[in-house]
């Protein structure tokens, strides 16, 4: 994790979002107590220290009892849900009408959010292998770890677009591969993310 790395407040704030929608506000309170988070609020266009998000999710896990990869999909679903929905809406539906569309405009997608926030590092995505119910998805970033709140994403904007989603790892940074790998399937009854 390099410390001098940073987000915007608008991902510490959506965390904070999620927690205290779904667990309440004194659950908030104790996650930001343990962390150390002196800020009450989150300026959304404000850098953040990458290593604040982390102690915040590692925090969120011990106190809510639940695996740092829970909380981690439970953050991506949300964002897209949610935070994407109100700070983004329009970006968002001009991302594509299918969930298929908006995974291939993904790129374009973060060059847009890039021009608002100039200072932004997002991860680079990438599709090959395009099919009309299937496309390989190539996440790359310098941030470890948050795979699984990419699969939130994937969930989140498979709730959106109301199309069932079944992600797989096909490669993995976190078995050695230079970037993560994901086949994205959908639109076929009874799948969920794995």
């Amino acid at each position: 994790m390099c410390l001098l790395e940073y987000v915007y407040g608008m991902v510490n704030k959506a965390v904070q979002d999620l927690v205290t929608s779904r667990f309440g506000a004194e659950k908030w309170q104790e996650i930001r107590e343990k962390a150390g988070v002196d800020d009450e609020l989150f300026v959304t266009n404000q850098g953040y220290p990458d290593e604040l998000t982390y102690r915040l999710v590692e925090v969120a896990s011990s106190v809510l009892q639940l695996p740092a990869e829970q909380v981690l999909q439970a953050f991506g679903e949300y964002w897209i849900l949610e935070t994407a929905q109100v700070g983004y809406g329009a970006m968002m539906r001009a991302g594509g009408k299918s969930l298929r569309e908006f995974l291939v405009n993904l790129p374009n997608f973060h060059t847009r959010v890039s021009m608002i926030f100039p200072h932004l590092q997002p991860p680079r995505f990438g599709c090959t292998e395009i099919t009309d119910s299937s496309l390989e998805l190539h996440y790359h970033t310098h941030r470890p770890g948050l795979l699984p709140f990419v699969l939130g994403l994937l969930s989140g904007l498979g709730k959106m677009y109301s199309t069932p989603v079944q992600v797989e790892t096909l490669a993995s940074r976190a078995d050695g591969a230079d970037h993560d790998v994901l086949r994205v399937r959908w639109g076929e009854p009874e799948l969920s993310a794995t």
